[in-house]
């Protein structure tokens, strides 16, 4: 949805370009681009169609403002009404009662549902300081309990085993006893799903919802589902009393319809959204800040959390220490560099929160740069990685013979390990000129640098 839309509206603030007003026939051709975009985004007809409704009547009565020209204003409507669609800012999540608060997954299989459970424990135990205890009520998918056991465990909380043997119902009550006796703050109960609806499923859910009465219940639906996420967001509402969903794989290829059908169709807000496949890959949604960024305009406030959660600022002030004591920069804080990059994301995790116009400049080599370039720093960790020690701390120790070996090691050619020496090298030379006060040089020349030329 995002690129489709965002290259539409594009389009049609550069045809309305000159325009001096908003008319009825400039808003016509505008929705007619963005009903083209919704539809083939997969998003539900009748949401289209409120949805442009909405746009239209604001349309029509909007005076364009100061230097704005009617295409920026019509864009700056339909931003407006995407955000009012996906529920308008941060709903969080409610933990206000007595402990344990208890939350129940639900959803259909392959959703995702036992992945998302081990995410929401780590942000709760990383951002809400609460512990937390998960637990399988899936005695269906084979390998499910095994699987939420291991994930658990990667988040950081505890597990209440179960085995296939048990009753559902049971599992749950068991797990609520023990998180009273043990003094959680919560309980997430990871839930059964099924390939498709079926009324044996929802009486389960049901009962599970009467017997450990959750303070949340989320609806955890893949935001690549298209027209099949309406059908499964009207079940599940006919079924249990909604309090939010997570939309997950937020990051595929997706068209992005879910986001706006299931909104509109659970009337629950949207409370998390899942951006990647790692542990931590769990946001809370921000309807205006999503709004922004499939309009093109970007999300710099989760830029600006991305690089603040990723960058270790104890090991940048040790660096900068280190510059400035006069000790060398070596191939460890190269490899460090590489390090923070990567838990920022990687650079199309970054891009991909950059307004298009900056994302387009520094993306002007194409996605498949973007890609070769992430791979070269796989590499890169992977041929700093086959040193030893002390050639991390002394490069120029890397002759021939050291070299061939690191290559061998690494599964490269020699030729990378002199491509990453001489790139180590031209960042050693910058780190000596910020020493020296050459930093606004420095920068100067970064400016006119093109690109990522320098990762090939």
């Amino acid at each position: 949805m995002a690129t489709t839309l965002t290259d539409r509206l594009s389009r049609l603030v550069k045809t309305m370009r000159g325009q001096a007003r908003i008319t009825e026939g400039n808003v016509q051709e505008m929705l007619r681009e963005v009903r083209m975009a919704l539809l083939e985004a997969d998003v539900a007809l009748p949401v289209v169609r409120d949805f442009i409704a909405r746009v239209k009547d604001k349309a029509l009565g909007a005076e364009v403002v100061g230097s704005l020209s009617p295409g920026q204003a019509l864009v700056g409507i339909v931003n407006r009404e995407l955000a009012a669609t996906m529920g308008e800012g941060v709903a969080d999540i409610n933990l206000a009662t007595q402990p344990p608060a208890v939350i129940l997954m639900a959803g259909l299989q392959g959703a995702g549902k036992t992945t998302t459970t081990a995410k929401l424990a780590k942000h709760l135990i990383e951002r809400r300081r609460k512990k937390v205890l998960t637990v399988s009520a899936d005695v269906y998918r084979p390998a499910a309990i095994d699987q939420l056991r291991v994930v658990t465990k990667q988040a950081g909380a505890e597990w209440f085993p179960s085995t296939a043997n048990d009753q559902p119902l049971a599992i749950a009550l068991a797990a609520l006893d023990h998180a009273k006796k043990h003094y959680f703050d919560v309980l997430l109960v990871d839930t059964a799903g099924r390939l498709a609806i079926d009324e044996a499923m929802m009486r389960e859910i049901r009962e599970l919802h009467a017997a450990v009465k959750p303070v949340e219940t989320l609806f955890v639906v893949d935001a690549m589902q298209g027209q099949d996420a309406i059908n499964t967001a009207k079940a599940f509402k006919e079924a249990l009393p909604l309090t939010g969903i997570v939309l997950t794989k937020m990051d595929g290829d997706s068209r992005g319809g879910a986001a706006l059908s299931v909104r509109a169709i659970t009337s629950a807000p949207i409370k998390f959204a899942g951006i990647s496949e790692k542990i931590d890959g769990l946001e809370v949604f921000d309807a205006d800040r999503h709004a922004g960024r499939v309009l093109g305009m970007g999300d710099i406030v989760g830029l600006v959390e991305e690089v603040q959660k990723g960058v270790d600022l104890a090991a940048a002030q040790k660096l900068v220490e280190k510059v400035k004591s006069g000790d060398s920069f070596d191939l460890n804080d190269f490899l460090s560099q590489i390090s923070q990059m990567k838990k920022m994301g990687g650079l199309s995790g970054l891009m991909d929160k950059l307004p298009s116009q900056l994302a387009g400049k520094a993306g002007s080599l194409g996605q498949a740069d973007v890609d070769r370039a992430e791979r070269d720093m796989r590499r890169m960790e992977g041929i700093i990685s086959s040193m030893t020690p002390l050639e991390r701390r002394k490069p120029e120790l890397l002759k021939a013979a050291r070299k061939r070996r690191v290559a061998q090691g690494a599964g490269v050619q020699v030729q990378e390990v002199n491509r990453l020496l001489n790139q180590y090298e031209q960042m050693r030379d910058m780190m000596k000129k910020m020493k020296g006060g050459g930093m606004m040089k420095m920068l100067r020349r970064m400016g006119g640098m093109k690109g990522l030329g320098g990762m090939r």
